[in-house]
């Protein structure tokens, strides 16, 4: 089983894909994450519906994270 940190130290620096509570989807390069899967994303890109929109650097709460893919 892999856990959700050994996962998040191995992505580091790759292309993530958020998918957040409210039904966006949030996509950008993983540069750090802390122990409370609080994320911050590089070079996000907001999609939401047919509308993207590009947010820069973000820090993510990870209590609004449902799920992580990895590109």
């Amino acid at each position: 089983m892999v856990l959700p940190t050994d996962l998040l130290e191995s992505s580091v620096n790759k292309e993530v894909s958020l998918l957040l509570k409210d039904g966006r989807v949030l996509k950008g390069k993983l540069s750090g994450y802390d122990q409370y899967m609080n994320l911050v994303i590089e070079d996000t890109r907001e999609e939401k519906g047919d509308a993207e929109r590009r947010l820069g650097k973000v820090v993510l709460r990870g209590n609004n994270i449902v799920s992580i893919a990895i590109s």
